[in-house]
């Protein structure tokens, strides 16, 4: 006899009001949800949706009448009665000004949804340092100290597998996250230091390879910015042969075990470029071990047994 699924008392639904029009959702729901499912494009750069919220960035703010401050959607659970203002003044302000004060100070070139946020909000980040301005536009230039203070540093490579360059680093906190409760619980890497002085570092500042990191690369796997990226994906960027357009998709089975994880193998010109997992997977949830994230290489090994 099959035990029975225990199954839970539907949510109630609570009834709120959002840029004017009356929204149901069930109890529990964010407002970050409420407002998608409204169709409304919130943007977000801190939030995904397989890690925990921790409210970071502030670009998801919305103004919620009766509250002092403005309050971030993707952790603000909706509640009855609630009045919610998605695009007011106030709400486009703080957009703006939190976007430029990132872009003036971190390299946002190869962050995919933030040319569209700054024309959004008529964001002008070269207000706060022309040297970072060029950086986000691709110039790529050595920030000039008198023009303005930047997170520029070098790129870290100390090993085969990725590389973390964290003049792109806007602390967000998903690779913190991932490597933490979220997903692998190994807990190597931590925001230290204050202030401006914020930064992702291994315990003690030890270099990775001798830090508690395991090499999964679910850091990279959450990073918006591409300060975590895969090495084959920055050398060939260094290269200039890097082209998303010309990569195609193929989603597989991971070999190595029986836990089942799916792969999805992104392809230029014939060869794996890199590996990902679906993040509505209900095996990895976009996550993956060292072994299918980066252990496709022998796939490239056409010379066969010798």
């Amino acid at each position: 006899m099959s035990t029975p699924i225990p199954i839970g008392p539907p949510k109630r639904l609570i009834e709120l009001s959002i840029d004017g029009e009356p929204v149901r959702v069930p109890e529990g729901t964010t407002l970050l949800e409420a407002c998608r499912g409204r169709g409304i494009d919130t943007p977000t750069l801190c939030f995904l949706e397989n890690l925990t919220p921790v409210n970071a960035c502030r670009v998801c703010v919305v103004e919620v009448e009766g509250s002092r401050v403005l309050v971030p959607a993707c952790s603000r659970p909706a509640e009855p009665g609630m009045v919610v203002r998605t695009d007011s003044e106030r709400v486009r302000l703080s957009r703006k000004l939190v976007l430029e004060l990132l872009s003036s100070s971190v390299d946002m070139a190869l962050a995919p949804p933030v040319p569209a946020y700054l024309e959004r909000y008529g964001a002008q980040p070269e207000r706060f340092g022309q040297a970072a301005q060029a950086a986000a536009e691709g110039e790529h230039e050595a920030p000039d100290p008198e023009v303005a203070t930047t997170v520029h540093q070098p790129v870290k490579v100390d090993n085969e597998l990725y590389v973390r360059d964290y003049s792109r680093c806007i602390l967000c906190y998903k690779c913190v996250e991932a490597c933490g409760v979220d997903a692998q619980n190994t807990f190597a890497i931590a925001v230290a230091g204050r202030g401006f002085d914020a930064r992702i570092s291994t315990e003690f500042a030890v270099p990775l390879t001798e830090s508690a990191c395991v090499y999964c690369g679910n850091c990279i796997g959450v990073c918006p910015t591409g300060a975590l990226m895969f090495k084959s994906e920055h050398d060939m960027r260094s290269e200039g042969t890097w082209d998303e357009e010309a990569q195609t998709t193929t989603d597989t089975i991971c070999p190595y075990c029986g836990v089942g994880c799916t792969l999805t193998l992104h392809v230029q010109d014939n060869t794996i470029v890199k590996a990902t997992s679906p993040m509505d997977h209900e095996v990895t949830s976009g996550h993956l071990c060292i072994k299918g994230r980066f252990g496709w290489q022998f796939v490239q090994n056409r010379s066969g047994p010798e």
